[in-house]
């Protein structure tokens, strides 16, 4: 190799400049997707990749830089149009020529942003997780949940330190009515990276206050409803209230959700699952008391009308018992007269029954008392009878007959002896005959 052919890297990259100043003078506008984007200086340093169609490996990649001159004009204007940051991942349409510095080497120079591509590319992937949540049946499951009467303990995900969040609680505090709301905050990321996964950890703390132990089997719940709120935040951090992931523990979720994210422009993702979606944190307390003020009412009407109804009945009973009160005293007398006339000819009737019975029995003692001497007559003959015969089978049976037939009685302490085993030795018997008595002693059995 010649000497004279040789350039130096300085020289070399000198004629790329001049080739690329000279072949490449004009401005493009070119389509990719952000891989990488951050601001340094002021100037905002872009990462560019192109995917396949079919796969997401990168094709194409480049550098890309907008100076802080332009970076300045073209930030807001995105930011107010999309309600969006540059964030890896979101897709672009930028205007950009070519620049190759000797020592920094090639980089496209962004001069202008198209925000009305992404948002089209934005609308496209927020259209794609409606669709997906309406495949899956839990798009409207939020919707058929009811915030319960007493709505009053509530669950709320929101920056400790957002300015929402204390204007929140200052207006459930001092709300007109008197009303107490028990209030439990669970700390989350509301603005820039990490509002997906912070929120999504809060709704499982939330989820696991309420399981223990078995409250949901028992149809007992620390909280009513779960609030998530966002104060002074910027609207171009809102593209983490857009994925699936969140939306679809939220729509899931067993409890209400109430959404006040501070975001006029459009609605969010997890807007459109919640069961209630307000536009600021205030009216997000504002809903809660008009809820209550709503029970309220409704306690006062039914009290109104069963107090009503209830003098109602009272002034017709009044009206009644009055008009009983003035023909009380003619049925009365009605009655008194109708069972006077009853109890006077009961007395009749009792006094004739009464007179019957007195000559029926009359009659019947007279018919009894004719009939006593004969009946009198007719016992004492058979009684008489009897009493002879008695006296004769008395006779037949006298021992003094027995004796004169020649028989004796054994007697020993003056019971007759049947048994001649009965006797001891020694023992004094008497035995009488006809005529006489024997006094003998046992000397041996």
């Amino acid at each position: 190799m010649r000497s004279e052919n040789r350039l130096t890297l300085l020289e070399l990259n000198d004629l790329v400049r001049e080739v690329i100043e000279s072949e490449m003078p004009n401005e493009y506008w070119v389509e990719a997707e952000l891989s990488e984007c951050r601001e340094s200086r002021g100037h905002c340093y872009m990462e560019l990749i192109q995917k396949g169609e079919q796969s997401t490996t990168p094709v194409a990649k480049a550098s890309a830089k907008c100076w802080a001159s332009k970076w300045m004009i073209i930030r807001p204007y995105f930011e107010r149009t999309t309600g969006q940051r540059l964030v890896a991942g979101m897709k672009v349409l930028l205007k950009v020529y070519a620049q190759f510095h000797e020592a920094y080497g090639f980089s496209w120079i962004v001069t202008d942003i198209d925000p009305t591509h992404t948002l089209g590319d934005m609308a496209r992937k927020r259209q794609e997780i409606i669709r997906q949540l309406k495949e899956e049946g839990v798009f409207d499951l939020q919707k058929g949940l009811q915030l319960p009467i007493f709505c009053q303990h509530i669950a709320v995900i929101s920056s400790q330190t957002a300015a929402g969040y204390g204007d929140f609680c200052n207006q459930l505090a001092d709300n007109p009515y008197g009303f107490k709301f028990n209030i439990e905050l669970f700390p989350a990321i509301m603005q820039g990276d990490g509002i997906e996964q912070s929120i999504i950890t809060a709704l499982e703390q939330i989820y696991s206050r309420c399981e223990e132990p078995g409250m949901w089997s028992k149809g007992i719940h620390p909280f009513d409803c779960v609030v998530i709120i966002r104060g002074g935040g910027a609207t171009s951090d809102m593209s983490g209230f857009d994925t699936l992931a969140l939306a679809e523990n939220a729509a899931n979720f067993p409890l209400p959700i109430i959404t006040g994210i501070g975001h006029d422009r459009d609605e969010s993702i997890l807007d459109m699952v919640s069961h209630t979606r307000v536009k600021t944190p205030t009216a997000a307390a504002a809903l809660l008391i008009d809820h209550l003020k709503g029970v309220l009412d409704a306690i006062e009407e039914a009290q109104s009308m069963i107090t009503h109804y209830a003098q109602q009945k009272l002034s017709v009973k009044k009206q009644q018992l009055t008009t009983i009160q003035e023909i009380l005293p003619k049925l009365f007398a009605m009655v008194k007269t109708r069972q006077a006339a009853k109890i006077d000819n009961l007395n009749n009737r009792m006094l004739s029954a009464i007179q019957r019975r007195i000559i029926e029995q009359q009659a019947t003692l007279s018919a009894t008392t004719s009939k006593i001497p004969i009946l009198l007559s007719q016992r004492l003959m058979a009684e008489r009878h009897r009493l002879q015969l008695t006296e004769e089978k008395t006779k037949t049976l006298d021992p003094v007959l027995l004796l004169n037939r020649g028989y004796s009685i054994t007697l020993c302490q003056g019971k007759a002896v049947k048994d001649v085993n009965s006797f001891n030795a020694g023992d004094e018997i008497e035995t009488r005959l006809a005529n006489g008595t024997i006094h003998s002693k046992i000397t041996t059995t």
